[in-house]
């Protein structure tokens, strides 16, 4: 089983530690950056130019010796150039403005200058390779193909290349070349080469895209490349490929268990790497079915639906369906890849869902946060996260033509330029520099380490490519409005009858978090009255229980009605308990929203809960018939969002003529766009989306 720790982004491992990490003194002298030191002039210039700008990567890159006489670890032409580049995993800004490259963790042996994990690290290097590889299939810079070779061939001397670990990958380096297996604190698998991993899928993300790339150019080191991929292929055939088609059960729920290290959003990784190469090499048979099972895979973990949590998102976990994040969800991006190179439409579909349905609700409720789990608990937003869902958008109005989705990608990279909970731009095109993170209450990490500056500079890239995206973006410098998902805690309750107030030890139950970080043990006979927001919209109503215990006393439902005036409109009922195998799961508590089938209207001022057997009441998710999102700047846009299977009329929120355009649930334009006032009334379509813009 994987632990947690691996899988949490450097970034917002940084942000939640307060960035301790970034703050280590540096072996090196502090580097002085020229992008932090733009001056006016420059920024204005930079303002009429593309929005890629790739000066502060450039900085974090650094030479490192490929060390001869390693057992297992050679590279590309190793005893020619004894050197290549890696970036420096975080960088922290300093009073004057510049910038400090570090490594991960305290410093070890001050005399060799060692830190506890490393200077560079597989996960930043693979990435930055597909940056540059991009960047120079883009933009056609020199430059960036000298900088994609080198990052190349310093993560293949990161792979094993021979004995029983042979195709998987080591993670951590110091600044001298020595490899660091075995970092603190530990990270499974460890050694980092022991078994698959996040790493070992983007080693293959950045081959993939590496061959693609150098196969004209250089066709014996695109050679090179693809014989790397196959090491990492026979690597993943041994491991989780090799477990296709078997699947497991998490807390009742079937499952594939063949995704890396039981991720979607490591497999979607591999994913984007194995669709650049089959696209150039279509014959080669064994990437071709590699890809083609770990795209299926990834559409299974597909769950929920319209006013169903988690509303069509690809979770990206295999142990948990209650557990969703925005980092390494590049699922949506990976699938449409896929698709297009396979030619299967059922996996473009499972990606335009969660695009279309899943991705608009998540930005009428404030944007990609680190963790819904279920409710929103970790606000925290990074780069990462915001260009996982750009590219996916991107990519499925590209490949499907729904242009609804490139509407929402403009609304998603608003981020970048100040629509977030800070209101400040997390990036500066004149610079390249970007933040590490905006937290829930909208501090802001100023830091800009390599995993930030990678996934920004992605997007910038995505962002160019698409320049009607781009100044739409860039036209959105604040938000108005985020009106969706909101929650009452269970213990804010009115209650009466045997009802009393958990604490856990932990309120993260290993796959999900007790919202609040506490829950209340209902009896039979109880009830709980949530008071509801004042001045709320009409709500779909999805109380959260730990439907997981098997106890024959926990057997029962709850049924809920809703305080209007003085009638109690009856609600629905949920389970207390779905009895069900909890398998891979790594807790029996399964915290999985139900939703009522009666929504609530907006006079109600209250929701009472009536037990009958035994249930562990956590929290009541509220969700708007009709989700808003308002940005505004130099032009204004208004998202409204369906969370019902019927149409729905919605009164818009501006001050004057606005362009209405409608979109179905694919995210395809529903009719023709029209001129309205801006308090009229429109029909928002079933489990759709329309916006209202103005420039």
């Amino acid at each position: 089983m994987r632990n947690r720790v691996q899988t949490m982004p450097r970034a917002a491992a940084a942000l939640a530690l307060g960035a301790s990490l970034a703050l280590t003194a540096a072996v090196l002298p502090a580097h002085a950056t020229a992008v932090a030191a733009a001056s006016a002039g420059e920024r204005a210039a930079a303002s009429t130019s593309k929005l890629t700008n790739l000066a502060h990567l450039d900085f974090l890159l650094d030479e490192v010796p490929l060390l001869p006489g390693v057992a297992g670890h050679t590279t590309y032409r190793a005893a020619e150039e004894p050197v290549a580049r890696a970036p420096w995993v975080y960088a922290d800004r300093q009073s004057d403005g510049t910038f400090r490259r570090v490594g991960g963790g305290p410093i070890t042996d001050p005399a060799r200058g060692w830190y506890a994990q490393g200077a560079y690290d597989a996960d930043d290097i693979s990435r930055a390779a597909v940056v540059y590889l991009r960047d120079w299939k883009q933009n056609g810079t020199a430059s960036s193909r000298t900088t994609a070779y080198q990052l190349l061939r310093s993560l293949t001397y990161l792979q094993t290349s021979d004995g029983p670990n042979a195709g998987n990958v080591v993670l951590w380096q110091q600044h001298d070349g020595t490899l660091n297996p075995s970092a603190i604190p530990k990270e499974l698998p460890d050694p980092s080469d022991s078994a698959e991993s996040f790493w070992l899928a983007r080693t293959v993300w950045a081959l993939g895209e590496g061959y693609a790339g150098f196969r004209s150019a250089d066709p014996g080191f695109a050679t090179f490349l693809r014989d790397r991929l196959h090491l990492a292929l026979s690597a993943l055939e041994r491991q989780s490929l090799g477990q296709y088609p078997k699947t497991e059960v998490a807390n009742g729920v079937t499952v594939p268990g063949w995704l890396i290290v039981g991720s979607a959003g490591a497999t979607a990784e591999a994913v984007l790497g194995l669709s650049a190469y089959a696209a150039v090499e279509p014959g080669d048979t064994e990437a071709r079915t590699a890809l083609a099972h770990y795209a299926a895979g990834i559409a299974e973990l597909q769950s929920g639906g319209v006013g169903q949590w988690p509303f069509g998102a690809l979770l990206p976990e295999a142990n948990s369906p209650t557990f969703w994040h925005a980092w390494a969800g590049m699922e949506p991006a990976a699938l449409t890849a896929a698709s297009g190179v396979l030619g299967d439409a059922s996996v473009q579909r499972a990606a335009t869902t969660d695009l279309a349905q899943f991705t608009a609700q998540l930005l009428a409720t404030g944007g990609p946060d680190n963790g819904w789990t279920p409710t929103p608990a970790d606000r925290t937003q990074i780069a990462y996260g915001v260009d996982s869902r750009l590219e996916g958008l991107v990519a499925a109005a590209d490949a499907t033509g729904a242009t609804g989705l490139a509407a929402l990608a403009g609304a998603q990279a608003a981020w970048y330029f100040g629509a977030n909970r800070a209101g400040v731009p997390a990036y500066d095109p004149a610079t390249g520099v970007c933040v590490d993170g905006i937290a829930g209450d909208g501090t802001v990490n100023r830091n800009c380490g390599a995993e930030s500056v990678i996934h920004t500079e992605l997007s910038m890239l995505a962002l160019d490519a698409h320049p009607a995206i781009a100044r739409a973006a860039t036209s959105f410098t604040r938000t108005t409005a985020a009106s969706g998902l909101s929650v009452v805690e269970a213990e804010s309750g009115t209650t009466t009858g045997p009802v009393t107030t958990v604490t856990p030890p932990s309120a993260w139950t290993g796959s999900a978090n007790w919202s609040g970080g506490a829950y209340l043990q209902a009896g039979d006979g109880s009830s709980v009255t949530l008071q509801l927001p004042a001045g709320h919209p009409a709500l779909r109503v999805l109380p959260i229980a730990d439907l997981g215990p098997e106890d024959p006393t926990d057997a029962g439902t709850t049924s809920w009605t809703a305080t209007v005036g003085r009638v109690a409109l009856p609600l629905g009922g949920t389970d207390n308990v779905r009895p069900a195998e909890q398998g891979i799961a790594p807790s029996p508590v399964f915290l999985l929203p139900q939703t009522l089938p009666v929504a609530v209207p907006a006079q109600a001022t209250a929701v009472t809960a009536r037990v009958s057997g035994t249930a562990r009441l956590d929290a009541v998710l509220l969700q708007p018939i009709v989700s808003h999102l308002g940005l505004a700047g130099s032009s204004a846009l208004d998202v409204y969002v369906n969370s019902t299977d019927l149409p729905v009329s919605q009164r818009l929120d501006a001050t004057g003529p606005v362009t209405v355009t409608s979109y179905d649930s694919t995210g395809r334009q529903f009719g023709q766009p029209q001129t309205r006032g801006g308090h009229s009334i429109v029909i928002v379509p079933p489990g759709g989306f329309v916006t209202a813009s103005t420039r």
